[in-house]
């Protein structure tokens, strides 16, 4: 009898640990790694419309990006961000950018903000509104911008690349490795995609005070 309570005691006391360990931070859980399956979302683009991926029935894919009007590593990207929509959108992958930081404290990236910038910069890419930061905790997002390529298969959209958009973050001229062109080029040949994951480079996710 005391050796089963020995061993109820060890598995309780192990289990308790466990939980400690793989208690992720409240506020952003562990995400999306590649080879996960991603959830769709419902978020609001600045034409006041609902946009779901479910929408985009020919899509083979999408390049989700994570990003805002004010962090300057977000405002170094746009152009490239907005090159790699008229790039890939025709050939299945389009860009669906989305910003989920806190307007309380960054006006700046408020929903009106947000049209305004897309205007002036004649973004042909939808960019979509997380006001519950949902969406970006779901998919583990941390940085803007931070980027999740993902490929349809049947029913589910599966992850093929977490990260960064290139290796310079400062300077477009500057690039030497596409990590996400060559991964939406690897996936458009039918290959496995060769870099699944680097470190996304950007101003953190400005997530709402509880």
């Amino acid at each position: 009898m005391h050796h089963h309570l020995t061993t109820a005691a060890i598995t309780l006391g192990s289990l308790i640990m466990a939980s400690f360990i793989t208690k992720p931070n409240d506020s952003v859980p562990a995400g999306y790694k590649a080879g996960d399956k991603a959830a769709d979302f419902k978020l609001k683009n600045i034409n006041d419309q609902f946009v779901s991926l479910a929408d985009y029935k020919t899509a083979k894919g999408f390049i989700v990006v994570f990003t805002c009007n004010h962090c300057p590593y977000a405002i170094a990207y746009e152009d490239r961000i907005e090159e790699l929509d008229k790039k890939y959108a025709s050939k299945g992958y389009p860009v669906i950018a989305i910003n989920p930081n806190d307007a309380v404290s960054y006006p700046e990236d408020s929903f009106e903000n947000m049209k305004v910038r897309a205007k002036q910069k004649g973004f042909t890419f939808p960019y979509l509104y997380d006001e519950t930061q949902v969406t970006a905790k779901t998919y583990g997002a941390l940085r803007t911008p931070h980027v999740y390529l993902l490929q349809k298969s049947s029913s589910d959209l599966i992850v093929k690349y977490v990260g960064a958009i290139d290796d310079n973050s400062q300077d477009a001229k500057a690039v030497k490795i596409k990590y996400l062109e060559n991964a939406v080029d690897e996936l458009l040949a039918g290959k496995d995609v060769s870099t699944k994951e680097t470190k996304a480079i950007g101003c953190s996710i400005k997530w709402k005070k509880a």
